[in-house]
C-alpha cells in the first residue's frame, strides 16, 4: 500500500475560529438569558446569525450546533441537547443557501436565509415540543421562540451591516480560511 498524503480542506485557523464561535455562542444562549412566560429567552441566536457572515455556513453551522447544545447540557436541559444540535445547524445552512449562493446582494440574501432559517427553527422547535410535551405547551411557547428568533436576527444584522461597511467581515472571514 502506498503512502498517499490526504488534502485537508481546514486549517488549525478555521478550526479554532469555529471553536471561538461555538463558545461565543454558548455564552451567549447560556449567561444571557432573557425569562419569559413559560421559560427563557436568549441571545444566543444573534451570534450564530453573526457568526454565517463572520465564518460561512459550513463552519457557523457546526458552531451553531454545539453552542446551542452545550448551553442544553450544562443549563439541565440534557433531553432537548440532540434537538437542538439539528435545529440550529440546519437553520444555519438554510441562511446559508440564501446568503451565499442564491441572492447576489450579501445583505437582502442574509435577511432572506435568516427568516427561512429562523422559520426552520419554529417549526423544528415547535414539532419537538409536540412530540416530547403536548399541543397546549408547544403552543404556548410559540410565541416566546418567534420573539427569540426575530431578536437574533434584528441584532445580528445590526451588527453584520456595521461589519461590512467596516471590512471586518472580509478581515475575519479571510483569517478563518
Amino acid at each position: 500500500m502506498e503512502n498517499q498524503k490526504v488534502k485537508r480542506n481546514v486549517s488549525v485557523r478555521a478550526i479554532c475560529f469555529t471553536a471561538i464561535m461555538a463558545a461565543l455562542i454558548f455564552v451567549f444562549t447560556f449567561t444571557f438569558k432573557i425569562p419569559l412566560g413559560t421559560g427563557y429567552t436568549h441571545l444566543g441566536d444573534s451570534i450564530i446569525f453573526l457568526s454565517i457572515a463572520l465564518l460561512g455556513s459550513k463552519k457557523s453551522s457546526l458552531a451553531a450546533g454545539i453552542g446551542a447544545a452545550l448551553a442544553d447540557l450544562i443549563g439541565g436541559y440534557a433531553a432537548w441537547i440532540a434537538p437542538t444540535f439539528f435545529i440550529k445547524l440546519i437553520m444555519v445552512l438554510i441562511c446559508g443557501v440564501f446568503a451565499e449562493k442564491l441572492i447576489k446582494n450579501k445583505i437582502a440574501g442574509f435577511v432572506v436565509g435568516a427568516i427561512l432559517g429562523g422559520v426552520f427553527q419554529i417549526v423544528g422547535y415547535t414539532v419537538t415540543k409536540l412530540v416530547m410535551y403536548d399541543k397546549a405547551y408547544a403552543l404556548t411557547t410559540l410565541p416566546e421562540l418567534v420573539i427569540q428568533t426575530v431578536v437574533g436576527i434584528a441584532v445580528a444584522l445590526v451588527f453584520i451591516v456595521i461589519f461590512d461597511k467596516t471590512k471586518v467581515t472580509e478581515k475575519l472571514r479571510k483569517m478563518a480560511e
